[in-house]
């Protein structure tokens, strides 16, 4: 893999933390999201995952570049789409599109044992030289086509695809387990539903449908 460079200084000022107070009431009042959810928010200075010319912007409720063509999410959509997985503690949960790290270092700090994978190598590793530093041990990633899952892990109680799918690649649907619960935006490269499946039997599945959201889009074998 390819050594990659620190991001940002690891200094957690008060007014970072004041700023992800008033991040996280921003988010509050946009839905009513899982208590644990908006703590990870507040806990994990998500200004670590950035460079530290742009450590201020870490806070703003958007979107931002990370290299590689990839971002890291907005702080809304990554509780949005983590709200809607439902996460129980010690869940084995599978996440596609490593990105930053940041929505791995949530997932971990409400109890799921992560399994995550990013076509970038670069990017993987940033993202581990920033989860390490932030003690989260647990999370297991790994440098893939992430459009095929990880079969030899499988399976999943939870799936989470943090890019945008032409459609819902079946070879993940497979790496749930029974009860299972998949996340993924699909849609074209303008606009993506957010769609959550669970997995009923060995053969069927459930379907719902929520927001509208955009995404890079899920490149690989079974997406783009």
């Amino acid at each position: 893999m390819t050594n990659a460079k620190p991001v940002q200084t690891f200094v957690d000022q008060y007014k970072y933390k004041g700023m992800r107070k008033r991040l996280v009431q921003l988010i509050a009042s946009k839905g009513n999201f899982d208590q644990r959810l908006l703590r990870a928010i507040e806990d994990i200075p998500r200004h670590f995952f950035f460079d530290s010319a742009f450590a201020e912007q870490a806070y703003e409720d958007k979107a931002f570049p990370i290299g590689e063509g990839q971002t890291i999410s907005q702080p809304y959509t990554v509780v949005y789409q983590t709200q809607l997985l439902n996460v129980k503690p010690g869940d084995k949960v599978l996440e596609i599109g490593t990105g930053s790290g940041y929505q791995a270092s949530v997932l971990a700090a409400i109890g799921a044992k992560v399994y995550s994978i990013e076509r970038h190598a670069v990017l993987s590793e940033q993202a581990k030289y920033v989860i390490r530093h932030l003690g989260y041990h647990h999370i297991k990633l790994y440098v893939g086509d992430g459009t095929l899952g990880l079969p030899k892990q499988a399976p999943f109680d939870k799936i989470l695809v943090t890019a945008a799918a032409p459609i819902v690649p079946e070879v993940l649907l497979n790496q749930l387990t029974i009860g299972g619960i998949m996340v993924i935006p699909v849609g074209d490269m303008e606009t993506q539903q957010m769609i959550r499946l669970t997995r009923t039997g060995e053969t069927t599945f459930s379907e719902e449908k929520f927001e509208n959201f955009r995404f890079v889009p899920l490149i690989g074998e079974k997406g783009w």
